[in-house]
C-alpha cells in the first residue's frame, strides 16, 4: 500500500516543480530571445520556445531521489536496488540532456548527436539491461548476449530518435510519451519493479503540465512552448529502458517477459513504424535518410486538410487502438503474427490517408477553377 502512496508522490512532486519551472522557462526564453523560428518544414507560425525540455531531467531526478531517500529515511526501504543500472543510467542521461541543450540553442550536427545517443545507450546496456530473449519473434527464443547486446544498442537508439522525429506538431510526442508511460508504469507496478514504476511516474508527471503548455498555451502571450530537442531525447531514452527493462526474462518469468515486452512495444508502434516508413521513402526518393524532411504521419494528415489539434487527437487514438489490440490478441495469436497484423493495419492507414490526401488535393483543385 504504502507504495502506491510514494508513486503517487513521485508524480505529483514531478507535476508541481513542472508548474513551476516551465514558467521560469518561458521567462527566460523570451528575455533572451530563445526561439524556434518558423521555417517551410514547420507548422508553427511565430516564434516560440523550444526549452522546455530544460525542466525534464532535473525534475525526474529531484523527484526520484527524493522520493527514494524519504522512503529509506521512513522505513521503506527497497529489496534489490538497481544501484548500478540507476548511475549508469544518471550518467547517459545527462549526456543527452547536455547534447539536447547544445542542439536547441546553436545546434549540433546529427552526426555527433548519434554518436553521444550510442555512447548513452552502452549506460544502459553495461550495468544488465539488455535483450535476452525476442520471445518466439520469427521463432527466436533465447539470444546470445552478443546479439542481445547489439540489439538493445539498436534499439535504445532507434527509439530515442523516433520520439524526437515524432515531435513536429503540439501535444503529440508528449501525449504519446504520456501513453507509453502510463502503461509501462501499471506493468512495473504489477512485476514489482518499483524503482523503475517510481521513474516512470516522475517521468509521466513533469510531462503533464508542459502537455498544457504547449497544447493550450497562447503564443501571443508569451504561454506556449516546445520540449526541443532536450525534452524528446530524455523522453525516448527513459522510455527504451524501460522496455528493455520489462522485456529481460529474469526480471519476471518467461511468460510475463513476453507479454511485457508486445504490450510495451506496442505503446511505441506509431512512432517506430512512422521512422521505418520515412526513411524508406527518403532512400526510395534517392535522399539523405537523416534530413528532416515533410512525410511524416502527422505531415501527411495535416495535407488531410485537417487541423493541427485534430491531428494530434487522431494520431493519440491510433496509438490507443495499436495497445488495445495487441492487449486483446496477446493471448490468441503468436508474437510474430501479431507483428504481420500490426504492420498490415499500419498498412491500411497508411494508403486510407494516401487516398484522403489525394481527395482533398482535388477538392482544392476544383475551388480554384
Amino acid at each position: 500500500m504504502m507504495s502506491y502512496v510514494f508513486f503517487t508522490g513521485s508524480c505529483l512532486l514531478s507535476l508541481v516543480l513542472g508548474m513551476v519551472i516551465i514558467p521560469k522557462i518561458l521567462l527566460i526564453s523570451y528575455k533572451k530571445r530563445l526561439f524556434d523560428m518558423p521555417d517551410d518544414r514547420k507548422v508553427h507560425q511565430t516564434p516560440i520556445p523550444r526549452l522546455g525540455g530544460i525542466s525534464f531531467f532535473p525534475v525526474i531526478l529531484i523527484s526520484s531521489c527524493f522520493v527514494l531517500g524519504v522512503r529509506f529515511y521512513t522505513g521503506y526501504p527497497m529489496d534489490n536496488m538497481p544501484v548500478n543500472e540507476f548511475l549508469f543510467f544518471t550518467v547517459g542521461g545527462m549526456m543527452l540532456f547536455l547534447i539536447g541543450v547544445a542542439d536547441d540553442l546553436i545546434g549540433v550536427s546529427y552526426r555527433y548527436k548519434f554518436l553521444v545517443q550510442i555512447i548513452a545507450a552502452l549506460m544502459i546496456v553495461w550495468p544488465g539491461e539488455w535483450f535476452n530473449s525476442l520471445g518466439g519473434l520469427f521463432g527466436i527464443w533465447e539470444l546470445p548476449k552478443a546479439i542481445g547486446v547489439l540489439l538493445s544498442l539498436f534499439v535504445v537508439v532507434y527509439i530515442t530518435n523516433a520520439i524526437n522525429l515524432i515531435d513536429g506538431i503540439d501535444g503529440l510526442a508528449s501525449g504519446l510519451s504520456c501513453i507509453a508511460l502510463f502503461v509501462l508504469g501499471v506493468i512495473c507496478v504489477v512485476t514489482g519493479d518499483e524503482v523503475y514504476a517510481l521513474l516512470t511516474f516522475s517521468t509521466f508527471g513533469v510531462i503533464v503540465p508542459f502537455w498544457f503548455y504547449n497544447v493550450f498555451g497562447n503564443a501571443r502571450r508569451g504561454h506556449k512552448l516546445f520540449m526541443g530537442d532536450t525534452g524528446s531525447l530524455i523522453l525516448g531514452y527513459i522510455i527504451s529502458l524501460l522496455v528493455i527493462h520489462l522485456s529481460r526474462v529474469g526480471t519476471c518469468d518467461e511468460a510475463a517477459a513476453h507479454s511485457n515486452m508486445v504490450l510495451a512495444f506496442s505503446t511505441l508502434i506509431v512512432p517506430l513504424f512512422d521512422v521505418v516508413r520515412v526513411v524508406l521513402h527518403r532512400l526510395r526518393e534517392k535522399k539523405n535518410p537523416f534530413l528532416p524532411d515533410k512525410n511524416h504521419f502527422h505531415h501527411k494528415l495535416l495535407r488531410t486538410g485537417m487541423r493541427p489539434r485534430l491531428v494530434m487527437v487522431t494520431i493519440l487514438f491510433v496509438a490507443l487502438f495499436f495497445v488495445v489490440l495487441d492487449w486483446l490478441l496477446l493471448d490468441v495469436v503468436g508474437i510474430t503474427w501479431l507483428l504481420v497484423i500490426d504492420i498490415v493495419c499500419w498498412t491500411l492507414l497508411q494508403l486510407g490517408i494516401n487516398k484522403a490526401i489525394q481527395r482533398h488535393r482535388l477538392k482544392v483543385a476544383q475551388k480554384t477553377l
